[in-house]
């Protein structure tokens, strides 16, 4: 493995099986080191127990994986912007409703595996997750095919109890829970 810099990016390239002894196969994994993402994890209490909105992250490299890669609805933070107004924007785009916020609690940031920094707030409110809709993004599908496939960026929103919400959420993610109960009283 070697570490090679790009005027973007910092990209880590494996080599994986050679396609041939002259041409290698490079897979590169960007670095997220820098990157900031701001987010929202809903929350309701309707006389039960406290539930948590989770999102499913869309696309064909996701579709297999579940527990453990649930994300809250979040997005990347360009310079200049208020990451509140960030959180909220992705929310929304990601969710496809609009909150009305009278109240946020700041859960504070995690780091990611991937070097990413995670900014949350936690707002109560409901939704209906059936009614829950993304905006898209173009992906070349399957690779190296030529042709350009639109996908949701999260391909849907579930409630979930604290542990179950644990268990399917990032592992970088989990803090937030627990700073969520400790703000509400446990």
């Amino acid at each position: 493995m070697s570490v090679r810099p790009n005027p973007c990016a910092i990209l880590r390239i494996e080599v994986r099986r050679p396609v041939s002894a002259r041409y290698p196969r490079f897979v590169a994994h960007p670095s997220k080191a820098g990157v900031v993402s701001a987010g929202i994890l809903l929350f309701r209490r309707s006389g039960g127990p406290l539930e948590l909105l989770l999102a499913h992250q869309g696309g064909p490299y996701w579709t297999t994986k579940d527990v453990g890669h649930w994300t809250i609805p979040k997005g990347e933070v360009e310079p200049g912007e208020a990451w509140i107004d960030v959180a909220r924007r992705e929310f929304a785009e990601e969710t496809g409703f609009e909150l009305e916020v009278h109240e946020d609690l700041p859960l504070g940031e995690i780091e990611q595996k991937s070097g990413k920094t995670v900014v949350a707030w936690a707002v109560e409110g409901d939704l209906d997750p059936a009614l829950a809709h993304s905006n898209t993004f173009s992906l070349e599908w399957p690779p190296r095919s030529g042709h350009l496939q639109d996908f949701p960026e999260i391909d849907r929103v579930e409630w979930f109890g604290v542990d179950e919400a644990r268990r399917r959420l990032k592992p970088a993610q989990v803090p937030f829970i627990d700073r969520l109960e400790a703000a509400l009283g446990g």
